[in-house]
């Protein structure tokens, strides 16, 4: 069995000053990745992560505390791949790859278009190159989970205010559509296909007390391709973990 966390943590180094290395030490998690690094090179915690016992593995963003991603793994991986080539994408530190021999894993971080509509732009432009980008990846690697913040709420479970009217980026008829796209291209959300009633987030906003209220966005992902999704065990959120505005979504494989 192997136990999977995705995880943005807006700030590593925010959340190891919130015990985030005593929780990883206490916890059962074999790989967690991990969205929202906010380091450069320079100033990542490697050593301190890997004395816990991880192999880890960034990309990181070419502009100063922003993005970046990570993955921690007590397994090491047969060969790593930082990036998808496309340099727009890359240059903001969004994607690695692990290949385990047998299946592949891919930690994201979506760009989020809540700043404003230009972003949005962009964000919908990566959806629209990721897609075919993935398809072709799946051809050499066909046993593949998809981790990450995906920023976009898939459906009306996945929010506690469905009906809302404002349209917010993340929560936009083509976003939720290319979800349907994405998840009828054979991939599974591991946490729905365990859960199918469940209302459940991810995060919540810091705004208004939203997390005591439990007002939240399911918006981090585990997505499974099909040759995987009988290897799902259980899936489930880590609400009460709380180094961010985001939460730990786990899911256990049998691999």
């Amino acid at each position: 069995m192997l136990k999977i966390a995705s995880y943005n943590l807006n700030g590593i180094r925010s959340a190891l000053q919130k015990n985030f290395a005593e929780w990883l030490t206490s916890s059962d998690i074999d790989i967690i990745c991990i969205q929202e690094t906010k380091v450069s090179d320079a100033h990542a915690p490697i050593q301190e992560l890997e004395a816990l016992g991880f192999h880890t593995y960034w990309h990181f963003a070419e502009k100063k505390g922003y993005s970046g991603v990570a993955i921690l793994t007590k397994i090491k991986p047969l060969s790593d791949r930082i990036g998808c080539g496309i340099p727009k994408y890359d240059r903001e530190g969004r994607i690695i790859s692990l290949d385990f021999g047998g299946w592949t894993l891919m930690n994201c971080y979506f760009p989020s278009g809540s700043s404003g509509e230009e972003r949005h732009d962009f964000k919908m432009e990566f959806l629209n190159d990721f897609l075919p980008w993935i398809n072709e990846f799946k051809k050499t690697h066909p046993n593949l989970i998809v981790v990450g913040d995906y920023n976009i709420v898939h459906g009306r479970l996945d929010i506690h205010n469905p009906d809302r009217k404002d349209n917010p980026s993340g929560y936009r008829p083509e976003e939720r559509a290319w979800m349907d796209q994405w998840f009828e291209s054979g991939f599974t959300d591991a946490f729905r296909f365990k859960n199918p009633e469940a209302k459940e987030y991810s995060w919540w906003s810091f705004r208004a007390g939203s997390r005591a209220k439990n007002l939240g966005w399911r918006i981090d992902y585990q997505s499974v391709s099909d040759g995987l999704k009988d290897k799902i065990v259980e899936a489930y959120h880590l609400p009460d973990v709380k180094h961010a505005d985001h939460c730990p979504v786990v899911v256990q494989y049998d691999l």
